[in-house]
Parts: structure tokens; C-alpha cells; sequence
């Protein structure tokens, strides 16, 4: 690729990385702040009430990805990655001054919340606006190998929050991180986010977005009207999205939770896990999507879905049993290693079903869509399961989820060598096999 691509997916993929830093961290450095807004008679409940508010920003994601989706389409890919790091500054700088629950009672809850929410907003429209914008600004034969650095970004984002877990325990006492060190990576977040807003602003538009933002059809461009014509490729970016989304926040954010409460690792060893196995997992994604580029999107994606459809309950099952550093990596890349397949092409699938008027809408709502159904509720599933006694049930239910995603996987068709400029007439018939 030239320089001038590689310029825009450095821009496109640092800010996606601080977006989901900060939309990660706090899923990190909730066994710390859990205390600080609810009642500490009962840990577990605390982090079924945190992880109750984490769930609640995925069913903000939609909104936002009707919201910033609209914005992608209508106004430029450029607009809409502006205003999601925007959103994301104002919702790091909340959660670091959100009063605790000895000072405020349940009011810190409450603006923990607000937070949220706006991160909810601000990520559902950042997936979509940053899939479409790194799709859009690669070379059409490296599509899957550009579109791969959404998730290498997005796990950096989460890197750098595990990193900084692991310096601020090494270096703080217990007692100093539950009472305020854990509000240290929300005030670098906003600090990350200022500095990204400068970046964006001066980031150049998509070529392909530019060579059709001035027809007459604009009008509709990102319009709910325009998404319903192709109402077919909506369900199939909802319904291939269900397993991958379960898996990956399952071995990512859930992780270390579960080493740490399931397992019984001590809280610094399951992070120095889940930390290591996120740099291998980084290091996966540009190798899956360059595979993809030469063989297909499919094999992949069926190969991520046979893999945690028959692999999740082992894995989870050893995965409690672990009782050092090494069996519980080794155990989390293998995990990894399968969830690689749909996390290295699913931004530039997604966006490889819609037409330009409508491709940051397309992939922006449905993706958000089942996010808030699956991928936001797995973390408090699995709580749940856990807290009634029967935690393997989770372990089950992430492999359900999977094979429903398999059957969408065998039966859609191959999205590799289309043309992304040629695509205003295309319908959801040529994406799907005949029956």
C-alpha cells in the first residue's frame, strides 16, 4: 500500500485505539472501583452491578450507531470519527471525578452511569465510522489486512489499559487503588482523547466516500429508509456478529474477572494474563486479514465458529482449574488463536454488504444492535450463571451462540473481490447462496 494509506489507517486506527481504551478500562478496573459506588457487604454483587452499568453502555451502542452512523454517511467518515472522540473525552472525565458512595451515596452510581452512557454512544458509532474508514481507505486487495488494525487498535486500546493496571498495582498499595489510583486511567483517557480530537481533525476523507458524496441521491444517505432497502444484509451483519461479539468480550474483558474469581489467580497474575495474551492476539490480526485477502473471508469465519462451538466448554472448564501463569495463558491464546478468525475481517465483511450511501448506517446499527444483545450481556451472564451455581451454563451458552453464527458463516456468500465504488445497485440477493 502507499504512503498516503498507510497515513490514513495510522490516523484512523490511533483513535480507535484510545476509544477503546477508555471504553475498556473500565471493565479492567472494575474490581477496584466496585466498592467505591455500591455497598461492600457482597464482592460478587458489586461486580454484577458495574457489570450491570457496562451492559447498560451496549444498549446505547445502537442509538449511537443510528446517531453517528448518519453523521458517517451524510457528512463524511471524518465527521463522524471527530465527534465519537469527543463523546469518549467527555465520558472519561465523568467517571474520574464521579463522587464514591460514602460521599454521594448512590448519586456516584448514578453519574457512573451518565458515563457510560455516553460512551455508549460514542462507541457505537466509533466501530462502524472506523470499519468503514479503513475499508474504504485501503487498497481493494488488502482490504481484509487494513480492516485487520480496527481490532489491533482496538486490543492496544486495551493493552495499554492492562499495562497501566499492571504499573499502577506494582507501584500502589491494594487500599491506594480502591480508593483513588483506579481513577488515574480515566484522567489519561481524556487526556489521550484531547490529542486524538487534534489528529482527526486533520485526517483527509475516503476517496471512494468523496466520489459519491455529491449525488443527487444524497438526501437519503444514512437515512433508516435507505438501510430497509437492504434490510437482508442488516440481519446478516446482526446474526454473523452474535457469536464473535460473546467470544471475544468473553476472552477479553471477562477474563481476568474470571481467572481472578473463578479460578482464584491473585488479581495481578490474572491481568499479567489476560495482558500477554492480548499482545499475541494484536499480533494475529494483520497475518488472519492478509490470509483472508488471498483465500477468502469465509474460511475464517467458519473456522472461528467450528473452533468456539466445540472448544469453549474445555477451554473454560480448564480454564478454572488453571492455578498458575502458564496453564491460564496458554489456555487464553488458545482461545484467542480461535477467536482471531472473526476478529481480524468482521469490520471489512461488514462493510464489504453495503453500498457507500449507506455503509457506515449498515454496519453502524446492526453491529451496535447485537452487541447490546449479546456482546454487552456476557460479562453479567456470566455473573449470573456463576451466582446461581451453575457456571458452566455460560460456557454453553457462548458455544449456542457460536453455531448460530456457523450456520450464517457456511451459508453467506464470499464478500472478498467486491467492488466497493460499483455496489449502488447491489441488493442482498447476490450476498446470500440460493437455497
Amino acid at each position: 500500500m502507499g504512503r498516503e494509506h498507510w497515513k490514513k489507517i495510522w490516523i484512523g486506527s490511533a483513535g480507535n485505539m484510545v476509544e477503546w481504551y477508555d471504553w475498556f478500562v473500565y471493565a479492567s478496573f472494575a474490581t477496584y472501583f466496585a466498592g467505591a459506588f455500591f455497598p461492600d457487604d457482597d464482592p460478587t454483587a458489586q461486580l454484577m452491578n458495574t457489570a450491570g452499568i457496562f451492559a447498560v453502555g451496549f444498549f446505547m451502542r445502537p442509538v449511537g450507531g443510528w446517531l453517528l452512523g448518519r453523521v458517517g454517511d451524510r457528512r463524511g467518515r471524518k465527521a463522524a470519527l471527530t465527534l465519537t472522540v469527543t463523546l469518549m473525552s467527555a465520558s472519561a472525565i465523568l467517571i474520574a471525578i464521579a463522587p464514591t458512595y460514602a460521599v454521594a451515596g448512590y448519586g456516584g452510581a448514578a453519574v457512573l452511569l451518565v458515563a457510560r452512557l455516553l460512551q455508549g454512544l460514542s462507541v457505537g458509532g466509533e466501530y462502524a465510522a472506523s470499519a468503514t474508514y479503513l475499508t474504504e481507505a485501503s487498497d481493494p486487495r488488502r482490504r481484509g489486512f487494513a480492516s485487520s488494525f480496527q481490532y489491533v487498535s482496538m486490543t492496544a486500546g486495551q493493552i495499554v489499559g492492562l499495562g497501566l493496571q499492571i504499573v499502577l498495582q506494582r507501584t500502589m498499595s491494594g487500599d491506594a487503588l480502591h480508593d483513588y489510583g483506579w481513577r488515574i486511567p480515566f484522567v489519561l483517557g481524556a487526556l489521550g482523547a484531547a490529542v486524538v480530537f487534534y489528529l482527526r481533525r486533520n485526517m483527509l476523507e475516503t476517496d471512494v466516500y468523496e466520489a459519491e458524496a455529491d449525488e443527487r441521491e444524497g438526501e437519503e444517505r444514512g437515512t433508516l429508509r435507505a438501510l430497509w432497502r437492504h434490510k437482508r444484509e442488516a440481519f446478516l451483519v446482526i446474526a454473523l456478529t452474535m457469536g464473535g461479539t460473546v467470544a471475544y468480550y468473553t476472552y477479553t474483558t471477562y477474563l481476568t474477572k474470571y481467572l481472578s474469581n473463578s479460578a482464584g489467580l491473585p488479581k495481578q497474575t490474572a491481568t499479567l494474563v489476560s495482558f500477554t495474551a492480548l499482545i499475541v492476539f494484536a499480533c494475529l490480526q494483520p497475518l488472519a486479514g492478509r490470509l483472508s485477502d488471498r483465500i477468502g473471508r469465509r474460511p475464517l469465519l467458519i473456522t472461528f465458529a467450528v473452533g468456539s462451538t466445540l472448544l469453549t466448554v474445555p477451554i473454560m472448564t480448564l480454564l478454572k482449574h488453571a492455578d498458575s501463569f502458564w496453564p491460564a495463558l496458554g489456555l487464553a491464546l488458545l482461545a484467542l488463536v480461535v477467536v482471531t478468525g472473526y476478529t481480524s475481517i468482521n469490520a471489512c465483511v461488514k462493510a464489504e454488504l453495503f453500498p457507500t450511501r449507506v455503509r457506515a448506517l449498515g454496519v453502524a446499527l446492526p453491529y451496535a444492535v447485537a452487541n447490546a444483545l449479546f456482546g454487552g450481556t456476557a460479562e453479567y451472564v456470566a455473573l449470573w450463571f456463576k451466582d446461581a451455581g451453575a457456571e458452566s451454563g455460560f460456557f454453553w451458552y457462548v458455544a449456542a451462540c457460536a453455531a448460530v453464527s456457523l450456520v450464517v458463516y457456511v451459508t453467506m456468500r464470499e464478500t472478498r473481490d467486491l467492488d466497493l465504488t460499483r455496489m449502488k445497485d447491489a441488493r442482498s440477493s447476490s450476498l446470500t447462496t440460493a437455497s
